[in-house]
Order: C-alpha cells, then structure tokens, then sequence
C-alpha cells in the first residue's frame, strides 16, 4: 500500500510540474531572466507552493511520524553557514543556466527528454562530490 500511494505521490508531483510549464526549461529561463524578457508566468506556481509548503514545515513539524508511519527526516539546521550559502548560490547558477531543478529534471527524463540527462548525471556527481567532502 505505501508502494501505490508513493507512486501515485510521485505521479501527482510529477504531473503538476508538467502542467505547470516547471518542466520547460525555456519557461523556467524566462521567469528567471528578470532585467530581460521576463515570462511573470510561474508567479503563480510560486505564489501557491510557498503558503502550502510553509503550512506543510509548520505541521510536520510537530509530528514523529507520516501518514503512513513512516519516520520524518527534516533538517535540523537552523543557522545561515557558508555552505548553506554557497549550495544556494551553486543551485541558483545551475537552475538559470539549464533551466531545470531536480524535480522537473527528472520528469523530463520520464517525458523522453534526453538532453536533460546530462544535467542529471552532473546533479548527481555534485551531490556525491558534497557527501564524500562533507563526511565527518
């Protein structure tokens, strides 16, 4: 049962980036290119994920556990540090420059787009290149 309800989790997630134009990496581009053709379009997207996910945080919070008893792994982190700065400034480079985050990097996979797997293979060396340096 947690198997179908992960993927169809996966599925709506999924979709939603799709209607949404977040797997367009012409359309991302756009909305991020501010002091050029700025596309005001994901305003929308961003203005309704904000309030929900902040709700989402605020309620998760202050459970152990999922609906599906699953065990929450929320950062515990709560101070600005240079890592957390220059991982910020590393994603923004990489999402203006591609067009792409993770998530509607790897629709885009499913959708047949096959030049968003280099940006897949390189989001994955950088995330492992973070593990083994930042291993204590």
């Amino acid at each position: 049962m947690k198997l179908v309800i992960a993927y169809l989790s996966g599925l709506i997630f999924g979709v939603g980036l799709i209607v949404s134009g977040m797997t367009n990496p012409k359309k991302v581009i756009g909305f991020l290119d501010l002091f050029g053709n700025w596309d005001p379009s994901l305003m929308l997207v961003m203005g309704a994920a904000i309030p929900i996910t902040f709700i989402a945080f605020r309620w998760l919070e202050k459970k152990q556990s999922t609906v599906l008893n699953e065990p929450i792994h929320l950062p515990g982190k709560k101070h600005i540090d240079f890592p957390l700065i220059g991982g910020s400034v590393l994603f923004g480079i990489g999402w203006a420059l591609a067009g792409y985050c993770p998530g509607p990097a790897i629709v885009s996979i499913g959708l047949g787009n096959g030049d968003v797997v280099y940006f897949v293979i390189a989001m994955v060396v950088g995330m492992k290149l973070v593990e083994f340096f930042t291993k204590k």
